[in-house]
């Protein structure tokens, strides 16, 4: 039985790949009733990502507590099977290119027809208009257009690194916007089309860089937010990576000069300030790396812990799931589908009233799953054109 807050909000996800799924997956975890719309051949794209034909990481990552309807919007009955879903939901979430749903017939006005209550969140790329609007984008796209790369990528030896941050802060923007007008509409009754796009959401992830150039004229590379926070990474004598985040409290570098045996910096007019210090980051970041590189890391994190100083070891992805204050949130839990067995899942980041045990854990869904259920729900046949490719 589904719980949590959003328990009795109905969504209707159209998404591929990530942004609307993961936005969809934030709502799900919530304990709302999510049901994703698929086409029945192949479905989402990211279901045979990697060596599964359909039901690969990167889809499982995004889509579970969802439930999987196999709809052909192209064909008539597929259509209507859809109408009958909108006029009971609450929200439309897609992230198709300007222009689909209208070829769909799914106009603003034609949805307002069938459910004047429902709340349609739509996410693109660039926007709904403009010179980009019809260009295709991912998150590498997004993430260069708007500086983020940048401050990532070496232009010496340029090499795009990182996670999706676009598509995933995206994600999580669309799904603030649905709550926010899923709350207007409990106020007032009217039921807004939110709009989001990479673009927006990817700059409003990062306001630092174009404050510092407005107010400070410096355009920030790879290293400007290490400097100006005062982070470090250190390779320690086992070998192992530690990361050290002094920010601008004084007390964290007295307890770092402390830690490590730094005399010579108590002394040092060129990192007397914070200022000095960020001027001469890359000296501390050498002397104090030779330093750690003397004994291991258990040496210096027990240091700096006594010492009251901000760090974390650096961990890489098969390490953090053992991670004792990991394992104390219960960050990381098991699902189990009846077909595909278990899959390891991260559970939602908010906790309510002390908990997250109201957070459904339903296994990502096999395409078309649901889609025998969800009709008998609507009362309706299951449509001729859903019949999954493959299937019998």
């Amino acid at each position: 039985m589904t719980t949590g807050p959003m328990t009795g909000i109905r969504l209707v996800e159209l998404s591929t790949m990530i942004t609307a799924s993961s936005a969809g997956v934030m709502l799900a975890d919530m304990g709302a009733e999510v049901i994703k719309v698929e086409n029945p051949n192949g479905g989402d794209p990211f279901r045979s990502f990697g060596p599964s034909r359909d039901y690969s990481a990167h889809f499982c990552s995004y889509n579970r507590n969802k439930r999987s309807v196999a709809l052909d919007l192209r064909a008539e009955d597929g259509k209507a099977a859809l109408s009958a879903l909108l006029k009971r939901a609450d929200v439309l979430l897609d992230n198709y290119r300007p222009g689909v749903l209208e070829r769909l017939g799914l106009t603003p006005d034609a949805l307002k027809a069938i459910n004047p209550r429902l709340i349609h969140c739509s996410i693109t790329g660039f926007g709904p208009d403009g010179p980009y609007a019809m260009r295709p984008s991912y998150n590498a796209v997004a993430q260069a257009l708007v500086g983020m790369s940048s401050l990532f990528v070496d232009p010496d030896k340029p090499r795009i690194t990182g996670p999706t941050i676009s598509d995933n802060v995206c994600g999580a923007y669309a799904a603030s916007g649905i709550l926010a007008a899923l709350l207007e509409r409990e106020r007032t009754g009217r039921a807004r089309r939110v709009e989001i796009n990479m673009i927006d959401a990817t700059l409003a992830l990062m306001p630092d860089p174009f404050g510092y150039h407005e107010f400070l004229g410096v355009v920030s590379d790879p290293y400007t937010s290490a400097r100006n926070s005062q982070s470090y990474a250190v390779v320690c004598g086992d070998g192992t990576l530690l990361c050290i985040h002094l920010s601008s409290q004084p007390q964290f570098w007295d307890g770092f000069v402390k830690a490590l045996e730094l005399e010579e910096f108590s002394r040092d007019p060129r990192v007397a300030s914070r200022m000095l210090r960020i001027e001469n980051y890359d000296l501390i970041a050498e002397v104090a790396g030779e330093k750690i590189k003397m004994k291991p890391r258990e040496h210096w994190m027990r240091l700096l812990e006594e010492a009251d100083v901000p760090f974390a070891p650096i961990l890489d992805v098969t390490e953090v799931p053992e991670d004792e204050q990991v394992k104390h949130l219960g960050s990381f839990q098991m699902v189990e589908h009846p077909v595909k067995g278990k899959v390891r899942v991260i559970m939602r980041p908010m906790w309510f009233d002390g908990t997250r045990t109201d957070q459904p854990m339903q296994a990502p869904p096999l395409l078309g799953e649901h889609t025998a259920e969800v009709m008998a729900e609507l009362g309706l046949p299951v449509p001729a054109s859903s019949m999954v490719a493959g299937k019998a």
